[in-house]
């Protein structure tokens, strides 16, 4: 026999973080149903027993793979509100593929209009003030 017949035969054994990754599994296919509590609670007693890899593999074999994580943070808020802005300005002309009630097309009408009313009062404020003396703070070099 050689060697490597010997490793294959020989079980592995698992560390403490192996039986977290198993653990935090199981708490995922509960959370997302696909265990029931009662479930979950005997198979995370047997990840705690578990000596060997293959005892945390048969644990998890039964549960649909892990899907990559959801985009997080900014980014992903950015996104949704850039998609939603273009679905209500599609809406607002007509274009949109769902139908608008009139309240939801008089809702983003006024958005609109504040939004271009805002845009106008920021650029006269400017124009008006002038660039030198702003909010009293010209000349106050620190």
């Amino acid at each position: 026999m050689t060697t490597t017949e010997t490793t294959t035969d020989t079980p592995v054994r698992c560390s403490d973080a192996d039986r977290e990754r198993t653990s935090a599994t199981l708490h995922e296919a509960a959370g997302t149903g696909c265990l029931t509590m009662d479930e979950a609670e005997e198979r995370l007693a047997k990840v705690y027993a578990a000596r060997h890899v293959h005892e945390l593999a048969e644990l998890t074999a039964d549960l649909p793979a892990a899907q990559a994580p959801a985009r997080a943070g900014w980014a992903a808020i950015l996104l949704l509100a850039w998609h939603q802005l273009v679905a209500d300005a599609r809406a607002l002309v007509g274009r949109g593929g769902a139908a608008v009630t009139g309240r939801r097309r008089l809702v983003l009408a006024l958005a609109a209009l504040l939004l271009v009313v805002g845009v106008i009062a920021m650029a006269m404020h400017g124009i008006v003030e002038g660039p030198g003396d702003h909010h009293g703070f010209a000349g106050h070099a620190g």
